[in-house]
């Protein structure tokens, strides 16, 4: 599933073409994705000027003129198209421009949706609601950490993958993160020092700036929106890693926790 820097790669692929345009057509072409679309999302988006494009979380954000954000998720397979030759089979939404510019939001596997809501409204938009700090934002910080973690005896892992702690981080960025901070996954969040914390906020900062920075990591479908791979997958320490070396000379291990594989060094993270 695309991550937090899936997300934002995308956000930032579709800026230059969408910023500033007018939506001469908006067209679903079919009913539904995860959810169906708007009923008025063509009425509502045609003939509207894109004034920003963001992301909270793993969603994207295209905010408009006419009051209205239409929020975007990738689900497991999404992907925007840039000026698409004729529309493919999963070409689930189309969108051209004034200029002439065509985008296509291709989704094979249909888990992604799109929505409609007041843009001054957005805090309140259902997903956000319980919504933890972005982690690349300035509220993110050991102390803020420190007090959310308090007390708390579930794995470190596990609190960092829940939104409500802090939004849009994955299972790829979190393992990458703790063998970064030299954590172990297993650890219980509220027995982790402060100085340890500090070092873990640095390390999350730096693992989604160099995945944003390497356009993301392509796994099954995922591109970014002109066509390319994202190469972050290249530079992964622990992650899809089991059997290989980790930088220490130690074996990197693979475990399921809820469902999920987690990589980690049991010589580097210790504790």
């Amino acid at each position: 599933m695309p991550e937090l820097p899936e997300v934002e790669t995308t956000v930032r692929g579709l800026t230059p073409v969408l910023a500033n345009a007018r939506l001469t057509l908006v067209e679903p072409r079919r009913p539904d994705l995860r959810h169906p679309f708007p009923p008025d999302l063509r009425q509502r988006m045609t003939g509207a000027t894109v004034t920003s494009l963001g992301r909270r979380a793993k969603y994207g954000l295209i905010d408009t003129d006419r009051g209205d954000t239409m929020v975007f998720h990738l689900g497991m397979s999404g992907r925007w198209r840039i000026d698409p030759g004729e529309p493919q089979t999963h070409d689930h939404l189309l969108l051209e421009t004034a200029a002439g510019r065509r985008l296509a939001l291709n989704d094979p596997r249909r888990f992604g949706f799109v929505d409609l809501w007041p843009t001054a409204g957005l805090a309140s938009y259902p997903p956000f609601l319980a919504m933890g700090p972005e982690p690349l934002g300035p509220d993110f910080t050991a102390d803020y950490l420190t007090k959310a973690l308090a007390g708390r005896a579930a794995p470190i892992k596990a609190m960092l993958l829940d939104q409500r702690i802090v939004a849009g981080l994955g299972n790829i960025y979190v393992c990458e993160a703790l063998h970064m901070a030299k954590i172990t996954p297993g650890r219980a969040g509220g027995q982790i020092s402060r100085p340890r914390l500090v070092r873990l906020v640095e390390a999350i900062r730096a693992v989604l700036e160099a995945a944003i920075l390497a356009g993301g990591s392509s796994l099954r479908d995922y591109v970014r929106p002109d066509g390319e791979l994202g190469y972050f997958s290249k530079e992964w320490r622990v992650y899809g890693r089991e059997g290989d070396r980790c930088e220490c000379g130690a074996i990197v291990r693979r475990r399921t926790d809820s469902g999920r594989s987690t990589f980690w060094c049991a010589t580097c993270q210790r504790s």
